[in-house]
């Protein structure tokens, strides 16, 4: 599975991976899952908001228990975000299989679609519209660098835009909902474990900030005349990385758009995107007002005017309890260990769901601690106890 899925999406010269959402890539990726799940003989549909679902039982006899994850990446992203999760969800199901393991409950394998957020800037599209979460009014909204919007992509590659919205009846039958991802940090690899459970999810935004200046010549312009929006992001940047450190959390300015973007003009627009997170609300509330006082009092410096828009925002995810400690109880039983269990400042359609079913999540082991890179990474022994986890965890789940 993994070697015919590895070369989509692929880009040669980076060697990361460009599988955004209503592309070709996704296509491509969508057209495996399918495969994968006919090859088992599973029951495939594709829902409302297309999302793809693989079925072993009748999901309508309600109380299902679900694994899977995503198959689209951000740009120049790794293999394992996303796809380790989709791969192992069916190389459990395998697993299973060989055991001759007994399920009383329905089985599904989901491939949750546009998690990522890369093409149209909003992460878990698919998870979000299904929860509710997004509304249709507001997907309809969203547009591409191109231009595209989000229906008209949707239209191009065969799915009908009109029909997305809630789906709160398919979402019903689902009992359990377990995630597995290549873990985003190095907490299993500094404690030696090569498998564990989260606890929660930090809260997380994104906010967009948009410092307007005025363009003019590079070479012929006084720097005591320009109103140069370059000046206030830089200083933005930095005072990002400041706020963030004091307060223990995370804030990255990681994409601009600049106007009219010349070699030899002074900006007239910078627009920049700030991503926070931290582990609890007072944090995430003092760092990004932090950056925004510093960012205005900066661009009033410059004679820049600045707006700043929360584009979006999750709050704090705590999966659900009964579920984790049963997740820990399962994995822990035949040895007697203790499985580490740990937070993540990174958002997954497993936090998304957790407002609306029980939900929960296995981290496997990354030892280079580096992810939306080339270099994200696990080694196959890792990647086979996460599988072999998630068998042992379904098969508790799926039986009465």
């Amino acid at each position: 599975m993994w070697r015919e899925l590895a070369p989509v999406g692929r880009h040669e010269g980076t060697g990361g991976y460009r599988r955004f959402a209503w592309t070709a890539a996704d296509t491509e990726c969508r057209a495996w899952f399918e495969r994968q799940a006919r090859g088992r003989g599973l029951d495939v549909e594709v829902d409302r908001n297309g999302n793809q679902w693989a079925w072993l039982g009748d999901p309508a006899l309600g109380d299902a228990v679900v694994a899977g994850s995503h198959l689209d990446s951000v740009p120049d992203g790794g293999a394992f975000d996303g796809p380790l999760g989709v791969v192992s969800a069916f190389a459990a199901l395998d697993e299973l299989r060989a055991r001759g393991a007994r399920l009383d409950r329905p089985l599904g394998i989901v491939n949750f679609g546009d998690e990522e957020g890369a093409r149209f800037g909003l992460a878990c599209v698919g998870s979000r519209l299904a929860a509710g979460q997004l509304t249709p009014a507001a997907a309809h909204r969203l547009t591409d660098a191109d231009g595209i919007t989000l229906p008209q992509a949707m239209a191009a590659a065969g799915h009908d835009p009109d029909a997305i919205g809630a789906d709160r009846e398919r979402l019903d039958r689902i009992g359990a909902f377990v995630e597995l991802h290549v873990e985003q940090g190095r907490a299993l690899d500094l404690s030696g474990d090569p498998v564990g459970v989260a606890s929660a999810i930090w809260p997380h935004g994104r906010w967009r900030f948009d410092f307007r200046g005025e363009a003019n010549h590079a070479g012929t312009t006084r720097l005591a005349d320009r109103r140069d929006p370059m000046l206030p992001y830089a200083e933005s940047v930095l005072a990002a990385r400041r706020e963030a450190r004091l307060a223990g959390a995370v804030a990255t300015f990681g994409k601009i758009a600049v106007e009219p973007n010349g070699v030899n003009a002074v900006p007239s627009l910078v627009r920049a995107w700030l991503d926070s997170r931290a582990a609890d609300q007072a944090t995430l509330d003092t760092v990004v007002g932090g950056v925004e006082r510093a960012a205005r009092e900066y661009a009033d410096a410059h004679g820049v005017d600045l707006d700043v828009v929360r584009e979006s925002f999750t709050p704090v995810v705590e999966f659900d309890d009964a579920l984790r400690d049963e997740l820990a109880r399962v994995l822990g039983r035949d040895t007697g260990l203790t499985v580490p269990v740990l937070g993540t400042g990174a958002g997954h359609d497993a936090g998304i769901l957790s407002a609306a079913l029980p939900t929960a999540m296995l981290f496997v082991r990354n030892p280079t601690g580096v992810s939306h890179s080339p270099a994200e990474s696990a080694t196959e022994d890792d990647c086979v106890a996460g599988v072999l986890a998630l068998a042992d965890v379904l098969e508790g789940l799926a039986r009465k």
